[in-house]
């Protein structure tokens, strides 16, 4: 459970290894691009990450639904609370679209999505050339868009962190109560000591 303002430890694991898989990703998409040398490689790299991803983000939605998040500070303008929502689930949306539309893409394209030794994913949408060229587009799209709400979402967090240290981002970076967030418990106060 997400309690006392905090993450619990399945959320932060969840949070900090998608992390590094989105970002691995994004270069390993920016890499395919630029090295046609490479590129062979990225492609086998490319597919069981997308997979990956899909099916944690899955899993962190459905952690997000039995352990909601923490609130988000009393003080925090309601815009920026309405922009902390609203691109946290951009990112849900993209992390789910990006990999299925490149599940889609391979096969309008008829090409075969292998994974790891024998086993390929089904093809989720029929040939067709035309559908291949539109998904293909709004791959490219989505990940120039993706990659630009990953520096957004870093730089708020650093925003919290540096500027504001409010609690958010140790939240998500501490396990137990965050060091800005008042405490429930009362610290007795010492005894005094008699005076020989």
């Amino acid at each position: 459970m997400n309690r006392h303002g905090h993450f619990d430890a399945l959320a932060r694991l969840l949070h900090w290894g998608m992390a590094v898989l989105v970002m691995a990703m994004l270069f390993v998409g920016v890499g395919m691009v630029a090295s046609l040398a490479l590129r062979p490689m990225l492609i086998e790299l490319h597919r069981p990450l997308g997979i990956a991803i899909l099916l944690l983000a899955l899993v962190r939605l459905y952690h997000r639904w039995r352990s909601p998040p923490p609130p988000l500070p009393a003080d925090l303008p309601r815009p920026q609370a309405l922009a902390a929502k609203a691109s946290h689930w951009l990112l849900y949306a993209l992390m789910l679209a990006m990999p299925l539309l490149g599940w889609s893409m391979l096969s309008a394209g008829g090409y075969p999505v292998p994974m790891v030794g024998a086993l390929r994913l089904p093809a989720l949408v029929p040939h067709d050339p035309t559908l291949y060229a539109w998904l293909r587009g709004a791959h490219g799209v989505l990940g120039y868009a993706l990659f630009a709400l990953v520096l957004m979402h870093l730089a708020a967090a650093l925003y919290h962190a540096w500027v504001r240290r409010d609690g958010v981002f140790d939240a998500m970076a501490r396990s137990g109560r965050p060091r800005s967030m008042p405490s429930n418990e009362t610290v007795a106060e010492p005894t005094p000591r008699l005076q020989d």
